[in-house]
């Protein structure tokens, strides 16, 4: 635990920033949290909100040294270390939106900083060679910058978050990263490995390392669907591969294709990275076709098998939408794609989810399929 409690400020408390803010309290540390949403900011002081992750209400509710603000400088007066976890979403053409990290640096320019020195730390996906961009407007207001992503999965963030098998940190500063390491071996329960760098080889570490785990998913479906289709024994194929230790066993399960907010995006991300400094890298191109085929030869090998009696079926049951178990996010979702595409070839499909889940998806699809509720 943090002795003397040390003061850390999160700005972006949304989903996973107001994860990491329940970690550092729980740990020891005075958080404040910093959102844009008065509603939100007073539900999480009331501590009235609710989450789909697992562990977030319990450890709001059981906090004493959280609290949330809409007042940047409050952020600054707080603490000389700020993770920033503001939302990057993904553009049209695949590139990173950088607006609210801008709009932040724009709004933190004009305050006053009673503090000598500044750590801005990024703790949201970027494109590489955004930290080197914002880095001499930052010195210039007394800010040093790192990037320090992290490595989770939606549905279990905070696990992710205190345990997990590596740490990355970008910085220029030898002072900087080993604050941030020193935070990080409070916070985790294991001993994860310290990977130090600087920030543009940390930016590119964290898409490439999603994109090989893309890759290896597409891999695997592939040769799944190979085995299914000659009649070979497919996951004990896979199987096998992975006791090879050069492989190993996650992420060798047939399945659906990888989705969801993060897989799709950082491999896309690193594709165009690389073309804008005059590079080809097929792997991640030939990665997102893989996984659209993959869709199509489930959606293809199912309406080979049944499309003559397709009038006589009763409705085709697809049980959780989400882009994995345990998740509300329906984004890129392949289990959904799959339910969709049986729709639009004509079958009658009823989807099962939660009541929040089925909303959003009716929303979108409205009659193209039948709902029913998990929670019923």
């Amino acid at each position: 635990m943090v002795e003397n409690k040390e003061k850390i400020s999160v700005i972006g408390v949304g989903r996973l920033g107001l994860c990491l803010a329940l970690t550092l309290e729980k740990s020891g540390y005075d958080v404040l949290g910093v959102d844009v949403f008065p509603e939100y900011v007073e539900a999480l002081n009331n501590k009235s909100i609710t989450s789909p992750e697992p562990s977030v209400e319990d450890m709001l509710q059981n906090s004493e040294d959280f609290r949330a603000t809409t007042d940047l400088q409050e952020a600054l007066n707080h603490s000389q270390t700020l993770f920033i976890m503001v939302a990057t979403p993904s553009l049209e053409n695949g590139r990173y939106d950088h607006t609210q990290v801008d709009s932040l640096i724009e709004q933190l320019e004009p305050l006053e900083k009673p503090l000598e020195k500044y750590h801005f730390v990024v703790g949201c996906t970027t494109m590489p060679g955004y930290c080197d961009s914002i880095s001499e407007k930052l010195k210039s207001m007394n800010f040093s910058v790192s990037y320090n992503p992290e490595f989770i999965a939606q549905g279990a963030i905070i696990h992710g978050q205190t345990n997990p098998d590596m740490v990355l940190i970008g910085s220029n500063e030898e002072e900087d990263a080993r604050k941030l390491e020193e935070i990080h071996s409070i916070i985790t329960n294991n001993y994860p490995r310290y990977s130090m760098m600087s920030p543009l080889s940390a930016e590119i570490c964290k898409i490439a390392l999603n994109c090989f785990i893309t890759t290896k998913i597409a891999f695997t479906n592939m040769i799944g669907d190979l085995a299914v289709e000659v009649g070979a024994e497919a996951q004990t194929i896979l199987n096998a591969i992975g006791a090879d230790s050069r492989v190993g066993y996650k992420c060798m399960k047939l399945g659906y294709g990888y989705g969801g907010p993060c897989f799709p995006r950082d491999n896309r991300a690193i594709g165009i990275y690389a073309k804008d400094n005059d590079m080809h890298i097929g792997i991640s191109d030939a990665t997102d076709e893989a996984n659209k085929e993959h869709l199509q030869y489930q959606l293809n090998r199912f309406d080979n098998k049944f499309s003559a009696m397709k009038e006589m079926l009763p409705p085709v049951e697809v049980s959780g939408v989400t882009y994995k178990e345990g998740s509300n996010i329906i984004e890129e979702s392949q289990q959904l794609a799959f339910a969709v595409g049986l729709a639009n070839l004509g079958y009658s499909v009823t989807v099962f989810d939660t009541k929040e889940v089925l909303e959003e998806v009716k929303n979108i699809y409205g009659d193209l399929m039948e709902y029913e509720s998990e929670e019923d």
